[in-house]
């Protein structure tokens, strides 16, 4: 199955004004499991954070992260990137037109010939590494990016399902739930050694999407997307099914966010140079 269709076709609706964009992402918020687990590292590095941080969102897509980001460190400098040039300019024309793109910008950047040095005080990679298969090299590159102390923060597939290939309800040699993927995840081992490989200290990593977090993945994600991708006509009935369905999904995600997973679809990993 392809996302990208689907991310087009919310975008459509939701990029009318910046009214409407800002909704959007906090809806996203709300939704995405993956939201709440990144929300809650970024709170926790604020805290200590450089008063005039500077920062890489690796692979910033729509520009969820850096929207919450900009709110959350009113004087750190944001840099986007990412290979689609028309995220690029959508993200671009909607941070000035929210009159924020003094210190939130974008760019066009392929992550494996990325080349800066000591310019960052965090670099945030979010369902990024999956698509890249010179992921050792990307590692590298962020690395010499980052300033001294400064923190990687990756969310990533996990190799315990994270892409959903190893789903019960799957045939054998499904390329899984996201076609893009050019890997299944993640094993912490594998990533801490990479990681380290690269240069970086004090690798943390750890299991998301947990047994709650599966379930509320299914119900806020997986479900509707399938069926969105079956028929259009399910936008109509979207908003209902989600008022339905986002209590129990609500409850879910607290519980994956404040719980340690033995085992889990999702890694939350964090380096430090």
């Amino acid at each position: 199955m392809q996302y990208d269709p689907i991310k087009r076709s919310l975008g459509k609706v939701f990029n009318k004004t910046p009214f409407l964009r800002i909704l959007f992402y906090k809806m996203l918020d709300l939704l995405l499991l993956r939201a709440w687990h990144i929300r809650k590292a970024l709170k926790g590095w604020a805290a200590s954070a450089p008063k005039n941080a500077s920062i890489l969102d690796a692979g910033s897509g729509f520009g969820q992260y850096d929207y919450y980001m900009s709110q959350l460190g009113k004087n750190w400098n944001i840099k986007g990137v990412d290979v689609k040039q028309e995220q690029i300019d959508d993200c671009n024309d909607f941070f000035t037109k929210a009159k924020l793109n003094d210190r939130v910008k974008f760019e066009f950047c392929n992550l494996t010939k990325l080349d800066e040095q000591e310019q960052y005080d965090l670099v945030l990679s979010v369902d990024v590494m999956e698509h890249i298969e010179e992921d050792e090299k990307v590692f590298e590159n962020f690395y010499k990016a980052m300033k001294p102390g400064g923190m990687l923060l990756i969310s990533t597939p996990s190799d315990q399902g994270g892409s959903d290939t190893h789903d019960h309800d799957h045939e054998e040699g499904a390329t899984g739930f996201i076609d893009e993927h050019v890997r299944d995840g993640y094993g912490i081992e594998d990533i801490t050694q990479k990681l380290t490989k690269a240069g970086f200290k004090n690798v943390q990593a750890e299991y998301t999407y947990g047994k709650p977090g599966s379930i509320a993945w299914k119900l806020t994600m997986k479900y509707p997307i399938l069926m969105l991708n079956a028929t259009k006509l399910f936008f109509i009935i979207l908003p209902f099914y989600y008022l339905l369905v986002m209590p129990f999904a609500l409850i879910f995600n607290y519980l994956d966010v404040t719980s340690k997973h033995k085992t889990g679809t999702g890694l939350k990993v964090k380096a430090y140079k």
